[in-house]
C-alpha cells in the first residue's frame, strides 16, 4: 500500500451525487443546535466561535479557557468556563480545540454524555491509532458518513489541500505510477498554534522564510498516506512570514498523455456544484484569494522542456477556516441535518 506501518489505510468513498443544498437529510433546518467548545481561546477555538457567531442555527452553551476562565468571550457574549465546569447537558455537538494530545479524554466525557462530537486535533485522524473509532471528516468526499457520524476526526490543514487536490486523480488512475509526488507546502505563522514560543515571536518571523520538519517527518504524512494509499509523497513544510493561510505546491507527473486541462476536467467534474472547492479555469490561485474564508481553492500548470512531463498544482486554503474551523463547522452543519455550507464564509 506505501504507507507507514504504523498507519492505517482509510477508504475515501465518494458520494456518487453530492449535492450540497439537498434537503433530504435536513431534518434540524428549522431548529437551533446547541453546542460547546472546549478550548475557545486558541487560534482554531476561536475562529469557531467567529464563525458560529453568523450562524443562525446554533447555540453556545459553553466555551472553555483555562487561563481565562471567568472572562468575557468578547465573540459570543458568553462568559468562559474551566473544563471541570462545563456542562454537558443538552449540548448536541462539542467541538474540541485542545492541543494535539489531549482531546481522547474529552471525547469520551461526551459520547457518555450523548453529545456527539467534533475533534480538531489530531488524536482521532487517520494514522492516530485511535481512529477506528472516527469518521474521518473530509466534509467534501463523504457527507452521507458524517451525517451518521457521533465523532468525526476533522481533517488537518495541509492534508485537507493535499488530498482535495489528489485524491480525485488517485482514483481516476492520471498519476504516473511510482513516481513521487513532491508537496511544498508553506503555512502561516497561526498554524503552530497561540503557545508562546521564541521561534514564532514577530521579531523572529517578519521577513524571514523557513522550512522546518525536514526529512519527510512531519505529523501529517501519516494521515496524507492513510488517505492517499499507494502514492509515494514528499512533504515539505515552510513558515510564511503571515498571520493565516496555507499555499500548497505540488509537482506530479501525470500518466502518459494526461494533460493540465485534463487535471481541471477531473477536479471540475468531482466538484461540480460544490462552493466550498473552487476551481479555476486559468492561473493558480494565492492566499489572498481564500484567507478569512471557508474554501480550498486548486490550479494547476503545465511546464516547458521535461519528458516525461510535469505538472504544479497549486492548493490554497486559510488553515484556520477550511484547513480547521470551517471544516469543522460543515462537518457539525451535516450532523445536525443543516445545510452543508449555512454560516461558512465564501
Amino acid at each position: 500500500m506505501g504507507i507507514g506501518e504504523d498507519a492505517k489505510a482509510v477508504r475515501i468513498v465518494d458520494d456518487a451525487t453530492f449535492e450540497m443544498h439537498s434537503n433530504a437529510m435536513n431534518t434540524h433546518n428549522n431548529s437551533v443546535a446547541t453546542v460547546g467548545i472546549v478550548g475557545a481561546t486558541g487560534y482554531t477555538g476561536l475562529e469557531v466561535l467567529r464563525i458560529l457567531r453568523d450562524h443562525e442555527g446554533v447555540r453556545v452553551a459553553f466555551a472553555t479557557s483555562e487561563r481565562e476562565a471567568g472572562e468575557a468571550s468578547a465573540l459570543h457574549g458568553l462568559t468562559l468556563v474551566s473544563e471541570a465546569d462545563a456542562d454537558l447537558r443538552g449540548v448536541d455537538i462539542v467541538f474540541l480545540c485542545l492541543p494535539h494530545g489531549m482531546s481522547v479524554e474529552w471525547a469520551q466525557r461526551a459520547l457518555d454524555a450523548g453529545c456527539r462530537v467534533v475533534d480538531l486535533t489530531a488524536d482521532h485522524r487517520p494514522g492516530s491509532g485511535r481512529e477506528g473509532g472516527a469518521v474521518y471528516g473530509l466534509a467534501d468526499f463523504t457527507p452521507d458518513t458524517i451525517r451518521a457520524a457521533r465523532l468525526v476526526a476533522n481533517p488537518g490543514c495541509y492534508p485537507t489541500g493535499v488530498i482535495t487536490a489528489l485524491h480525485p486523480l488517485l482514483v481516476a488512475g492520471v498519476v504516473r505510477a511510482g513516481t513521487p509526488v513532491i508537496v511544498n507546502a508553506a503555512s502561516g505563522v497561526t498554524g503552530a498554534g497561540r503557545t508562546a514560543k521564541r521561534e514564532l515571536l514577530f521579531a523572529e518571523v517578519a521577513g524571514d522564510y523557513r522550512a522546518y520538519a525536514m526529512g519527510n517527518v512531519h505529523r501529517h504524512l501519516k494521515e496524507m498516506r492513510a488517505t492517499l494509499p499507494g502514492l509515494p509523497l514528499l512533504f515539505q513544510p515552510h513558515l510564511l512570514p503571515v498571520p493565516r493561510g496555507i499555499l500548497e505546491t505540488i509537482y506530479l507527473s501525470p500518466a502518459d498523455g494526461v494533460t493540465a486541462q485534463d487535471i481541471l476536467e477531473h477536479w471540475k467534474a468531482r466538484f461540480a456544484g460544490n462552493p466550498t472547492v473552487r476551481v479555476l479555469e486559468s492561473g493558480v490561485p494565492a492566499l489572498v484569494d481564500v484567507v478569512g474564508s471557508d474554501i480550498v481553492a486548486l490550479g494547476v500548470a503545465a511546464n516547458a522542456e521535461l519528458d516525461p512531463s510535469v505538472l504544479t498544482l497549486v492548493v490554497a486554503l486559510d488553515n484556520l477556516g477550511k484547513g480547521a474551523a470551517g471544516q469543522a463547522v460543515q462537518n457539525m452543519n451535516l450532523m445536525m441535518g443543516f445545510d452543508p455550507t449555512r454560516g461558512l464564509r465564501r
